[in-house]
């Protein structure tokens, strides 16, 4: 049994050490999605497809099938992942070093032993190459600390994003994790139609993108790039004039402009006195930044208790 120190809360994981694995638990999560994908009711947006942060690891919430539902988990304390349907049978894979390949193999014979058929896109999206995974051995390592590591982190950050989701009462989207690119995401929307998006994600359909962006949104998530140890980030869409040159908080926090959004290192939270705090204060201040920017009606869109 793991203890929970004050350390794990906001654990440290170099993102240059662990990249292997990430690499090959990013393609395992796109095979376990696609699943989702495959078998829940469409949603605005593509909220249908994410996965979600569990007391265990990642998880993709009850989705139905012929005969009743099933739910996948990525569990990150005893590394297995766990298939469990209605009819009270399930099936368990353990979490080791293997290749893409081997871990595709396995969950799909243990779809076919538990009597559920789901045909899913054979191949990854948003990532370049796109490796099928039926060939996939180029991607095989697995290492536990660094996957214990990486769901603490998400931890923090669901925790921390769902702090921040309930001073909004408008259209705003669950905090939940896009397997695409592998991100822990929180969007709000303005209520307003958006340009229509340009697309041009690697090995995504256009018009996924044009359903993803199809309205005015703020959003802000984590993800484990663009710093030593991951980044909190925040991007508006379509962008406001000036929102790059917009001061934002904490100071650590840029604007990157190669990939047009704000970014504050995870570094920089994990070593702050009060780090929920420091990340609220990214958020907040990213979001004004797209809101004020974008001539959003905040008086109707936020909460404030004053007046409640």
């Amino acid at each position: 049994m793991r203890s929970t120190s004050p350390n794990q809360l906001w654990p440290v994981l170099r993102v240059d050490e662990w990249t292997d694995t990430r690499d090959t638990l990013h393609m395992w999560t796109q095979i376990i999605g696609k699943l989702r994908l495959a078998r829940a009711p469409m949603v605005n947006h593509w909220w249908n497809v994410p996965l979600y942060v569990s007391a265990r690891g990642l998880t993709t919430s009850a989705v139905p099938y012929e005969h009743g539902v099933f739910d996948i988990e990525f569990d990150f304390i005893d590394h297995e992942l766990h298939i469990r349907i209605s009819t009270g049978a399930r099936h368990r894979i353990n979490l080791e070093p293997k290749s893409v390949a081997a871990f595709y193999a396995e969950v799909m014979a243990a779809l076919n032993a538990l009597g559920i058929t789901i045909p899913i896109l054979g191949r990854p999206v948003e990532v370049e190459p796109a490796i099928p995974f039926a060939e996939d051995t180029t991607h095989a390592t697995y290492d536990r600390d660094h996957a214990y590591a990486f769901w603490r982190q998400l931890l923090a950050a669901d925790r921390v994003l769902n702090r921040f989701r309930e001073s909004f009462i408008g259209k705003a989207s669950p905090v939940h994790f896009f397997w695409g690119a592998m991100d822990l995401a929180y969007t709000r929307f303005s209520g307003r139609p958006a340009p229509v998006h340009p697309g041009g994600a690697p090995n995504c359909a256009d018009w996924v993108m044009v359903e993803g962006y199809s309205h005015e949104l703020a959003s802000t998530g984590f993800w484990p790039g663009g710093s030593a140890e991951g980044s909190f980030y925040a991007y508006a869409y379509p962008e406001p004039a000036d929102y790059a040159q917009t001061p934002i908080r904490p100071e650590a926090g840029y604007y990157d402009s190669a990939i047009h959004e704000f970014l504050l290192p995870y570094e920089v939270v994990r070593t702050a006195d009060d780090p929920e705090a420091t990340v609220l204060e990214f958020l907040r201040s990213t979001y004004t930044a797209a809101a004020d920017g974008g001539g959003w009606d905040r008086e109707r869109l936020e909460v404030h208790p004053a007046a409640t």
